[in-house]
């Protein structure tokens, strides 16, 4: 069957926990899932005009993007981040001061680290350029090739491979400078950044 006779059903199946992990990646948990019922609605309404020029999975991943950066940009996401970023400064002054380092951790301090560093790196990723942000997240998240994020994102291939070198580049030095220090030496958990 082709990705034209899909139906919207076996369509939604198909994509559906895709694309609600790379939205939460994007915008975070809780805007993801609304933003999901958002581009699932819009497939479903442009699937009759779909031509398939490019590649189903492209064309759904193209109308998340432009969903997520919506959202990205309306005021009132921009405002509510910046209040949840205070917030989760407290928290993890208060998690830091429990943890300590050094030391081999225990399992379920290994957790606790695991969850804290996972937030700075999304924090971190958030604060990435836009053009940045996106093509990091295809790209090292959801393992979308060049040419792939290239026709989602309307750019040649040669622009998504130089902004997928610049977001690595930054994300690595944030993770060096803002990120703890025991987080980054010798850490398992530390994702494999390919930056030279």
């Amino acid at each position: 069957m082709s990705d034209k006779e899909l139906t919207f059903e076996e369509i939604y199946s198909a994509f559906q926990a895709k694309i609600l992990r790379y939205l939460a990646r994007m915008v975070g948990d809780q805007e993801a899932e609304d933003l999901a019922q958002e581009t699932f609605v819009k497939i479903h309404q442009g699937l009759k005009n779909f031509r398939g020029e490019s590649q189903l999975s492209t064309w759904i991943y193209r109308i998340a993007t432009n969903v997520a950066l919506d959202r990205l940009r309306s005021p009132s996401f921009q405002r509510s981040a910046q209040a949840s970023l205070s917030e989760d400064r407290v928290e993890s002054a208060v998690l830091g001061k429990m943890i300590g380092c050094g030391e081999k951790k225990p399992l379920v301090e290994q957790q606790l680290v695991k969850k804290e560093m996972n937030r700075c790196i999304h924090d971190l990723i958030d604060k990435l350029p836009e053009s940045h942000r996106t093509v990091l997240v295809l790209g090292e998240f959801e393992g979308l090739r060049n040419n792939e994020i290239a026709e989602i994102l309307g750019v040649t291939p040669g622009t998504v491979k130089i902004r997928l070198h610049r977001a690595r580049v930054m994300l690595k030095a944030a993770l060096m400078n803002s990120c703890d220090r025991y987080w980054i030496e010798d850490n398992e958990f530390l994702p494999e950044l390919k930056v030279p």
